[in-house]
C-alpha cells in the first residue's frame, strides 16, 4: 500500500517544504537498509549516540527525495533540489503516527504479543499454524521495539486478514505508544522475568505496563500458572475475554491435562470448551512445551480445528532466530547463544546444552559475561547463574566482566577462570587450551563475543602486497566519466576483492560513493557488514545454505532459477521477510546461470507477483565478450534478449527495477547500453581487459631475498634437479611459493620477477613456499626488495606468460600473504 507525500503530511501533521509529487511506499531509519530510493521516506531520528539528520546528504546522493526532519537543512532547496522535508517536532514520534493512521485502515483480527521471552517464537509459531488457512502479516524478526513495531505495522498491506506484532518495552511509560500503533484484538503475553527489571521496581509494575497493551483487545491470552501475571490481570479490571491456560485449574479456559515426553517429541493433551484433545510437539525442552500452549490457545480461539491443530503442530519448524550451533577447532563445538544476556534465556540456553547427545563425551563448558539489567544484586543474580549452570551439567565456567569476576566466589562449578574483559581471556592460556569441549557462548552483545567464534591466528610473512587506494579511486573515477550523471555503479569485491583486499577496497568505495558493492557468496558479504559496510551488497552466487546469514546481515542475492528462487522465497517467509531484494539474472547468452530471457520470463513473472516474500530490486546479464570487437554482433544479439525481457518484467511492477548488462569493457565500449546501473570489476583494479593495458595499477606483491648462495656451473636448483645451471651462479631464496600464488609455471626460467629494477628468472621449481631465482648479474643483497608483480612489472605479464587472465593472478594471492595499503 501506497500513500502520497500529501497525505502523508497531513496524517502525521507535518509541515511540508517543498512540493515534489511523490508516492510513499517505503519507510526508513536505518540508511543502511535503502533500497527503493524512490518510494522512500526516511525519518531522521535522534537518539543518544547518532542523529538520522547526518544521513540526509548520503541518502539524497543514493536517490531519497522525502525526509521526515526535526530540522530543515540550510540552504535544503539549493542543496537537494527535487525535496519534500516534512518538518515535525520528534521523527520518532511522527514515525509512530504514521504507522498508526495506517493500522486504522485495517478491521481484521491482529494479534499483539509481549512477554519476557518467547515473543518471538510464538508469533512466528502462530504464522506456521495459521498462515494456512489466512494471509498473515507479521513482524520480521524481532521487531518489537518503539522504531521496530511501526515498521512492522507498515507492512500490513489490502490482502492482510491476519496481524502478528510484538510488543517490547525495558522502562515504564513505553507501551502505550505501541498500543496505539498496534490496537490488538487479541492479546497475549508468554511470560514475565527478570528481563529489563533493572528500570521497574517489581515484576508487578512491569507486567503491569505490559498489560497496557491489552487495555482495548477483545480477548487476552496468558498462562494463569504464572502466578504474577494472573494476579495482575485480575487487578486490571480487563473487561475482555480471558483464555487463561493452566496446567494445575481444570477451571482454565484451556486446561493442560498431561505433558508427556519421549527422545525427541512431547505430547500435550489439553480439554478447550469442554473437548479434549492433543497434539505432538517435535520439541522437548520446557520453553518451547509452553510457548506451543499458548500458541494452540490463540489458534483455537481463532477457530482453527482440533484435528487441524494437531497436524500443524507435528509439522512445527524451529524459529531460527538466536541459537547457532557450529563446529570449533580443536575438536570443539560452539553453541553461540549471544544475542542477549538474561538469566531466562542463560536457562533455556544451557538446557538446550544439557539435551544436546554429544556421543564423543566431551566436557560442558560455559562461557559467560556479565549479565546486564537483571535487576537483582549480584551475590543473589550468580548464585542463581551457578545453580542453573551445575545443573544444566556445565562443567567448566569462564566468567568474563568485572560484575561476575566480582562474584566469583559464588560460581560453585569445578573449574572457573574469570577475566575482566573479552580481549583478556583471548590473550590467555585459558583461550588457547580450549580442546575437546561443547562451549555454550552466551553474553551481552557489548561483549563482542562474535569474536571468540571468529578470532583467527595472526600470521607473519616477510611477503606483502601493497594495494594503493588512490589507484582505486582514480580507476573509479576514469570509468565514471564515461557514465551519465544518473548512472549507478556496482563495483566487484568479489573474491576479496581480486585479491586485494575486500574491506579495506569496499571502505574506499563506500566512501567515494558507489551505489551498491557485489561479492560471490554470503561470507564473504558478512565480512564486509562486521568491518562497518552499510553500502547495498549484491551476492553474485548464493548458496542455499546462506539464506539466513544473507537475511541477518542484509545481503541482496542474485536469482538465477526457479529451483533458488522457490527456495529463497520459501526461507524469507519462514524468518517472517516480505520485500526482501534481489537482482534477477538472465541468460542471453553466456550459457552458465540465469533465466532463459525467452522461455522463462512470464512465469517468472507470475511466479514474483504471486508472493511478497521478496521483490526484483534489479535485473541483470552478462556480456560474453565486451572486450573484443570480434564479439560485436553477438554483443547486439544479447543486448536485444535483455532489453525485450527486462523491458517486460519492469512494466509488470510498478515500482522502479535497475537494468544492467555493462561490465567494466562494457562501459567504454557501449555507453550506450549503460542502462540504469553499470558493473565495474577488472577495470576498477587498474586492467583494462581490451587491449590488455594497465589504467592505474593498484596491487604490488613484493618479497625479500631471504639468502645468497654462490652455485658452480653444472650443479642443480631446487626439487627434481630441475633447474640445471650453465655457468657459475648468484642464487637468492625468496619466501614466496606456490601456496602463496605463485604459479609453479613460471619456475624453470619461464617467468622472471625484478630485483632492483633489473629481470631475475626463477630457477627450478617452485616450491611451495620458497622459490630461487637467478640475480647473478645484479647488484643485491640479503635482505632486498625483490617485486613479483606492480608498478615496474605489470600482472598482465605474468598473465601472458602463462597463458591466462590477469583475474586468475590476481585472485591466486594466497590469505596468508600480509595486505599493506596505503594512500
Amino acid at each position: 500500500m501506497k500513500y502520497t507525500v500529501e497525505k502523508v503530511t497531513t496524517l502525521i501533521g507535518a509541515r511540508r517544504i517543498g512540493n515534489t509529487d511523490a508516492n510513499i511506499g517505503w519507510l526508513l531509519t536505518d540508511s543502511r537498509s535503502l533500497c527503493f530510493p524512490e518510494e522512500t521516506l526516511f525519518f531522521a531520528i535522534r537518539t543518544e549516540r547518532n542523529d538520522g539528520h547526518r544521513y540526509i546528504p548520503e541518502l539524497y546522493r543514493r536517490g531519497v527525495r522525502n525526509f521526515v526532519v526535526e530540522k530543515v537543512p540550510e540552504d535544503g532547496a539549493a542543496l537537494f533540489p527535487g525535496t519534500n522535508f516534512l518538518k515535525v517536532v520528534r521523527p520518532i514520534e511522527a514515525l509512530q503516527r504514521l504507522a498508526e493512521r495506517h493500522r486504522d485502515e485495517f478491521g481484521i483480527p491482529v494479534i499483539g504479543i509481549t512477554g519476557s521471552n518467547g515473543k518471538t517464537v510464538v508469533k512466528e509459531w502462530l504464522y506456521q499454524l495459521l498462515s494456512p488457512s489466512f494471509v498473515v502479516t507479521r513482524s520480521p524478526r524481532s521487531y518489537n521495539s518503539q522504531v521496530g513495531v511501526p515498521l512492522s505495522v507498515w507492512l500490513m498491506h489490502e490482502h492482510t486478514q491476519i496481524g502478528i506484532f510484538e510488543a517490547g518495552i525495558s522502562e515504564p511509560g513505553e507501551m502505550s505508544a505501541l498500543h496505539d500503533i498496534i490496537q490488538p484484538t487479541i492479546g497475549v503475553i508468554t511470560n514475565i522475568g527478570d528481563a529489563h527489571q533493572e528500570n521497574f521496581n517489581t515484576l508487578e509494575d512491569k507486567c503491569n505496563e505490559k498489560l497496557k497493551l491489552f487495555r482495548d483487545s477483545k480477548v487476552i491470552v496468558y498462562p494463569a500458572d504464572n502466578h504474577v501475571i494472573a494476579r495482575c490481570v485480575e487487578a486490571s479490571g480487563y473487561r475482555g475475554r480471558r483464555v487463561a491456560w493452566s496446567a494445575t485449574d481444570p477451571r482454565a479456559a484451556l486446561y493442560v491435562k498431561n505433558i508427556s515426553k519421549t527422545g525427541t517429541t512431547t505430547t500435550v493433551t489439553y480439554i478447550y470448551k469442554g473437548i479434549e484433545a492433543r497434539y505432538e510437539l517435535p520439541f522437548i525442552d520446557e520453553a518451547s512445551v509452553e510457548n506451543s500452549i499458548t500458541c494452540a490457545a490463540v489458534a483455537l480461539h481463532i477457530g482453527l480445528s482440533h484435528d487441524t491443530l494437531a497436524t500443524r503442530m507435528a509439522a512445527i519448524e524451529p524459529v531460527a532466530m538466536r541459537l547457532e550451533v557450529k563446529e570449533g577447532r580443536h575438536g570443539c563445538t560452539l553453541i553461540n547463544d549471544s544475542y542477549n544476556s538474561d538469566i531466562n534465556s542463560l536457562d533455556i540456553a544451557l538446557d538446550f546444552m544439557n539435551r544436546r547427545p554429544d556421543h564423543a563425551g566431551r566436557r560442558r563448558t560455559l562461557i559467560l559475561s556479565d549479565i546486564c539489567q537483571s535487576g537483582k544484586n549480584g551475590a543473589e543474580l550468580y548464585t542463581e547463574v551457578s545453580g542453573l549452570a551445575r545443573k544444566r551439567g556445565v562443567e567448566k565456567l569462564i566468567g568474563i566482566g568485572t560484575d561476575i569476576t566480582a562474584y566469583a566466589d559464588r560460581i560453585d562449578i569445578n573449574e572457573k577462570h574469570f577475566f575482566s574483559d573479552t580481549d583478556t581471556f583471548v590473550a590467555s592460556d585459558v583461550f588457547r587450551s580450549l580442546r575437546d569441549e561443547v562451549i555454550l557462548l552466551k553474553g551481552a552483545r557489548c561483549f563482542c563475543f562474535d569474536r571468540l567464534t571468529e578470532l583467527l591466528e595472526q600470521k607473519v610473512h616477510e611477503t606483502i602486497l601493497e594495494v594503493n587506494l588512490d589507484a582505486v579511486v582514480n580507476n573509479l573515477n576514469h570509468f565514471r566519466s564515461f557514465l551519465k550523471p544518473d548512472t549507478k555503479i556496482v563495483c566487484m569485491v568479489k573474491a576479496n576483492a581480486y585479491g586485494s583486499g575486500a574491506v579495506e577496497v569496499a571502505k574506499t568505495l563506500q566512501n567515494h560513493r558507489v551505489d551498491y558493492l557485489a561479492v560471490a557468496v554470503a561470507d564473504e558479504g558478512v565480512t564486509l557488514r562486521k568491518a562497518g559496510i552499510t553500502a547495498n551488497i549484491m551476492i553474485m552466487n548464493p548458496e542455499m545454505t546462506a539464506f539466513k546469514t544473507m537475511f541477518d546481515y542484509d545481503l541482496e542475492p542474485e536469482v538465477y532459477s526457479f529451483r533458488l528462487l522457490d527456495a529463497l522465497i520459501a526461507a524469507a517467509g519462514k524468518e517472517g521477510i516480505t520485500g526482501y531484494p534481489v537482482h534477477i539474472k538472465l541468460d542471453t547468452g553466456m550459457h552458465r546461470l540465469g533465466f532463459n530471457p525467452e522461455t522463462d520470463i512470464d512465469r517468472l513473472i507470475k511466479r514474483l507477483k504471486g508472493q511478497n516474500a521478496i521483490i526484483p530490486r534489479s535485473v541483470f546479464s552478462h556480456f560474453v565478450g565486451s572486450d573484443s570487437d570480434d564479439f560485436d554482433t553477438f554483443s547486439a544479439m544479447q543486448f536485444e534478449r535483455f532489453d525485450k525481457a527486462s523491458r517486460k518484467l519492469q512494466e509488470a511492477f510498478t515500482h522502479k527495477i535497475l537494468r544492467h548488462i555493462d561490465n567494466s569493457a562494457g562501459i567504454e565500449h557501449f555507453p550506450e547500453r549503460q542502462l540504469d546501473m553499470c558493473r565495474l570489476g577488472l577495470g576498477l583494479y587498474g586492467i583494462d581487459s581490451r587491449d590488455n593495458s594497465i589504467i592505474n595499477n593498484v596491487c604490488t606483491l613484493k618479497t625479500t631475498i631471504l639468502q645468497l648462495r654462490n652455485v658452480p656451473k653444472d650443479e642443480t636448483v631446487g626439487y627434481s634437479r630441475r633447474g640445471i645451471l650453465t655457468r657459475d651462479s648468484v642464487i637468492a631464496a625468496i619466501p614466496i611459493g606456490y601456496a602463496d600464488g605463485l604459479n609453479r609455471h613460471l619456475g624453470r626460467g619461464h617467468g622472471y620477477c625484478l630485483v632492483n629494477g633489473k629481470r631475475a628468472p626463477y630457477v627450478g621449481n617452485i616450491c611451495m613456499d620458497v622459490a630461487m631465482i637467478d640475480v647473478t648479474d645484479i647488484d643485491c643483497h640479503e635482505g632486498d626488495t625483490v617485486e613479483i608483480f606492480g608498478d615496474n612489472l605489470p600482472v598482465t605479464v605474468l598473465s601472458d606468460i602463462l597463458d591466462t587472465i590477469p583475474y586468475e593472478v590476481l585472485t591466486g594471492v594466497s590469505e596468508r600473504v600480509k595486505r599493506v595499503y596505503f594512500y
